[in-house]
């Protein structure tokens, strides 16, 4: 590029205005900046290698030299964080974070405590605010997981619960129940 006028202020820094209206700043630690013709896109190399983007539609793209992390701050003020291990998070303006893990499991985190963590194999756990967990599994059966039981729905409409005392209570389609307890002895069954 042409140089159009170059300027050396007394701290060191050194401006050169280049004839297609770019400014470039050298600075005295290394750091550059450079302003594009229209005046909007704005990059600066810092002595460190780090690089921070500032866009027309004032975008900011910070990238992270050392963690190799690149850091965008869109105008809605949505953030969105790329690892060098290929994981994404993404911060929403109203508090919601969804976190893209290099396997491709997706965790989101809601606002009001709520977790959503959905595996690649179709899985989906949902942990609520008091500690209670819900898992989808691909297969069509369900687990829910509270401090006082454990319980797994089948498809096919059988229910088995097991308490933390150890008990375990099967609820069939038929209407038998049958119940052991925490050593596996059949206390009742009630077959039909």
């Amino acid at each position: 590029e042409e140089i159009q006028r170059e300027t050396a202020y007394p701290d060191g820094k050194v401006e050169k205005v280049l004839k297609n209206g770019c400014h470039l700043i050298f600075f005295p630690n290394g750091t550059r900046k450079k302003v594009g013709s229209d005046g909007k896109t704005v990059t600066i190399t810092f002595f460190n290698g780090d690089v921070k983007q500032i866009m027309p539609d004032q975008t900011v793209i910070y990238y992270y030299a050392d963690a190799k992390t690149t850091h965008t701050t869109y105008s809605d003020g949505l953030e969105v964080l790329q690892f060098s291990n290929g994981q994404i998070e993404k911060h929403y303006p109203d508090g919601k974070k969804e976190i893209t893990f290099p396997d491709q499991t997706i965790k989101n985190l809601f606002t009001d405590g709520q977790e959503e963590s959905i595996f690649p194999d179709g899985t989906i756990v949902r942990v609520q605010r008091d500690g209670s967990k819900t898992i989808e599994f691909n297969n069509g059966q369900r687990e829910l997981h509270t401090s006082q039981f454990k319980r797994r729905e089948y498809p096919d409409g059988t229910v088995k619960t097991v308490y933390v005392n150890g008990q375990q209570e099967t609820k069939y389609v038929s209407g038998r129940i049958r119940v052991k307890d925490k050593d596996g002895n059949i206390i009742m069954d009630t077959k039909l």
